[in-house]
């Protein structure tokens, strides 16, 4: 069959992918000159099935006016008009309940539990090396609230059978050696020995080789601008290098997803909330971290790429903007400095930002819609690499008429009907 795929990113490259391995005719197609080149580049490096969870939650609402009032939020909220933003928060805040945190956290574990074995099966079929590292996550709890808080989430990690180690701080210090210089600043942890880390980037880039080493046309450099239908079905797609056809297409483009559904009246509720990371060489790597530590209170992530420390975080509410703003260097640089103050080289960090594609109900969208030849998968958030794997091959065993190995309900767009 001949499948289009619209993008390019961890999403749109693992799909293409699993197509191909499927024995797909498929051509994708990105706007930037080559993969990964915007969400997806310098992403916090987590690959988290247990750290899976969506943001909004009970007391969120609460605990959201008091990121808002810190110095170094992770919260921030650009001042601007928009009703996409207006229903999405509201959509948001209706979420904040106990019943449905629990209910959608346990959707986001299932998919990134099978995410998780599906990344096992591919790099040991491929041997893809991508700065990989296998020694988990530690969220990291400076006060003792927040850890005596991480018991509702442990009690759902139990009932999907996710691994976890409640640690004081002697424990943490046992799985991040480099936190003995700073044990004054925090009271323990909860760890995710199934996580993962690595280079999104680099992961990417040799998925998307050997797509392209199976046969699939990667075009780069193309920008989609609208659908074409029937009333039906797709017919085809418009580009800024003509038009396009294929027998079935899968919409992957991430926070710009929205835009080329709504005029074909599929309203999805997905908007973009920009991310920081910078990235910083190591010069210690004693003092480094040895994966990736989850600074709960700043809610960024630091992590262990190589020779390099990435740390990410920050949920700005800005739109489509691109801005980078110093203040949220600021609040990288101290989580790095205060956790890992002799790791790396911070005045020669790079400074970088991207759009992540958020839901409501923090649960991405992936399967089928109203219009039979017409895929989606989008609205992964911060976890868009840590279920990529699992969604690539969902989406390709539901265009191949397979039916998929995990249950699909409450991950498709029905949800929102």
């Amino acid at each position: 069959m001949k499948v289009l795929v619209l993008g390019g990113g961890v999403i749109g490259v693992t799909a293409a992918f699993e197509l191909t391995r499927d024995g797909h005719q498929v051509t994708l197609v990105e706007r930037q000159p080559g993969p990964a080149l915007e969400t997806s580049f310098a992403n916090a490096g987590e690959v988290s099935p247990g750290y899976s969870a969506p943001w909004a939650g009970p007391g969120v609402p609460l605990k959201a006016v008091k990121w808002l009032l810190m110095h170094h939020r992770p919260l921030v909220i650009r001042p601007h008009f928009d009703w996409h933003l207006v229903s999405w928060v509201l959509a948001m805040l209706r979420n904040c309940t106990a019943a449905r945190y629990e209910r959608n956290k346990g959707r986001m574990v299932r998919l990134a539990e099978y995410s998780r074995d599906c990344m096992v099966a591919l790099r040991e079929q491929t041997g893809i090396d991508y700065d990989q590292r296998m020694q988990g996550t530690l969220q990291l709890f400076r006060t003792q609230k927040q850890l005596d808080d991480s018991a509702s989430d442990t009690a759902i990690l139990d009932r999907h059978g996710v691994p976890y180690e409640v640690l004081s701080r002697a424990g943490c210090i046992e799985h991040e050696p480099a936190l003995t210089r700073v044990r004054d600043k925090f009271v323990g942890g909860l760890r995710l020995p199934g996580d993962e880390t690595g280079d999104c980037y680099k992961f990417s880039q040799r998925v998307a080789d050997m797509a392209a080493g199976r046969g699939a046309s990667l075009r780069y450099g193309v920008t989609v601008r609208s659908l074409l239908t029937d009333g039906k079905r797709i017919t085809g797609v418009v580009t800024d290098q003509g038009r396009l056809q294929a027998e079935a297409y899968l919409l992957a483009l991430g926070s710009h997803s929205p835009k080329l559904l709504s005029p074909l009246g599929i309203e999805l509720p997905v908007y973009p909330v920009k991310g920081y990371s910078i990235t910083l060489p190591i010069t210690d790597a004693r003092g480094a971290p040895e994966s990736t530590v989850m600074d709960e209170t700043h809610k960024v992530a630091v992590t262990r790429l190589g020779d390099r420390i990435r740390a990410g975080g920050t949920a700005e509410l800005a739109g489509y903007d691109l801005r980078l703003h110093e203040a949220r260097r600021r609040t990288l640089t101290h989580v790095v400095g205060d956790l890992f103050p002799d790791g790396g080289d911070l005045g020669r960090a790079e400074f970088w930002c991207g759009l992540r594609p958020m839901t409501p109900d923090g649960t991405p969208v992936i399967g089928a819609t109203e219009l039979p030849n017409l895929w989606l998968a989008t609205g992964h958030g911060t976890l868009g690499w840590t279920m990529a794997a699992g969604t690539a091959r969902v989406v390709a065993d539901l265009i191949g008429g397979r039916k998929p190995h995990i249950d699909l309900a409450g991950l498709t767009i029905d949800r929102y009907r």
